[in-house]
């Protein structure tokens, strides 16, 4: 799967031309021209990496990024025309990853993307829970998940390799409705298996652990 790239940059001429290179270089393109609209797509799903102008309509590329820090590891390679912004921006310790001045050359663009990617990737958990915005994502998207789900999988996310029993699994689908059976503990279980299949081809993250219940292999 290709990396999803989130380019915030309201020159269009600019924006394609490093949308260009990102295509030629792999990865998967996203443009916005304005922060409010990138802060919002970022907090919908969360991209690979974030390329950022510092200057933008609306709410700036500083307000982004710091908005962006309070719920979010993402790497953000923070974009400027000025010279002095750059030692401004590492004072105030913005939260971005790096950072390139206008003028710049897309290709040394490409370049730091690749040398962020690689590091992020080597410390990147194939599922993460976000517990602040309730949901489950993996390789940094979102599930689609119901409640009972959501509570299910974070329990097994927050404790990979270890064998819930149906009777907890039970206990956890009950916070939400007393009208709860091992079936339904299966049914759930079946479901989550199917999510994560398509969000994993090939992988089979949840196993049956017979006489015992279900663990996540992750």
């Amino acid at each position: 799967m290709s990396a999803r790239l989130f380019i915030v940059e309201d020159e269009p001429e600019l924006a394609a031309l490093v949308a260009d290179y990102a295509r030629a270089a792999g990865y998967e393109p996203v443009l916005f021209a304005d922060g409010a609209t990138a802060l919002a797509a970022i907090r919908a799903g969360a991209p690979d990496l974030v390329v950022l102008d510092l200057m933008l309509p609306g709410l700036d590329g500083l307000s982004v990024c710091r908005e962006v820090r309070a719920f979010s590891d993402v790497p953000i390679v923070m974009v400027t025309a000025r010279v002095e912004e750059i030692d401004r921006l590492l004072g105030l310790d913005a939260g971005a990853d790096d950072y390139l001045c206008k003028p710049f050359s897309p290709r040394e663009l490409m370049a730091r993307i690749k040398a962020i990617l690689r590091r992020a990737g080597a410390r990147d958990r194939t599922i993460e829970v976000d517990e602040q915005g309730l949901r489950i994502l993996v390789h940094r998207r979102p599930l689609e998940l119901t409640q009972t789900e959501f509570q299910i999988l974070a329990a097994m996310a927050r404790r990979p390799g270890q064998v819930f029993s149906r009777a907890q699994l039970l206990d956890l689908a009950r916070e939400d409705s007393l009208d709860v059976t091992d079936r339904a503990v299966d049914s759930h279980i079946k479901n989550l298996r199917r999510k994560l299949g398509t969000a994993l081809p090939g992988v089979e993250a949840i196993h049956s652990i017979y006489g015992l219940g279900y663990r996540l292999d992750l």
